[in-house]
């Protein structure tokens, strides 16, 4: 009897350590994101001559192309684009919502994430 308490207790744990692992697997994932989001919205590689974003599709692809990185899969209209400012100075503001999937063994559950440019 002692054994399989054993048994089960450590085939809990395990269920535990996934659960836990891929919760925070998805966490990293969403504070690299949204460190892509601030770069992104501070246009440093624009400013330097790398890339010019023109529209506000050109940031939806680029946030697209970054939440890629990470396996994080967007679409377009999950992206939000806000510009504000002057064109010699202006302001940007990323921002998306998603959700991402933790499944443990039969049991599964989303966590909802809104990372953007201004946290």
């Amino acid at each position: 009897m002692a054994r399989i308490t054993i048994i089960v207790g450590l085939a809990a744990l395990v269920l535990v350590l996934i659960a836990v692992w891929q919760t925070a697997a998805c966490t990293v994932a969403n504070v690299e994101l949204r460190d892509d989001l601030h770069d992104l919205a501070s246009q440093a590689p624009a400013r330097i001559g790398l890339v010019d974003f023109d529209t506000d599709n050109d940031f939806r692809h680029a946030v697209i192309r970054k939440a890629e990185q990470y396996d994080i899969h967007l679409q377009p209209e999950q992206i939000t684009v806000r510009r504000s400012g002057t064109l010699k100075d202006p302001i940007i503001y990323l921002a998306a919502d998603y959700r991402a999937r933790v499944r443990v063994a039969r049991y599964s559950f989303n966590l909802h994430f809104t990372p953007s440019s201004a946290q």
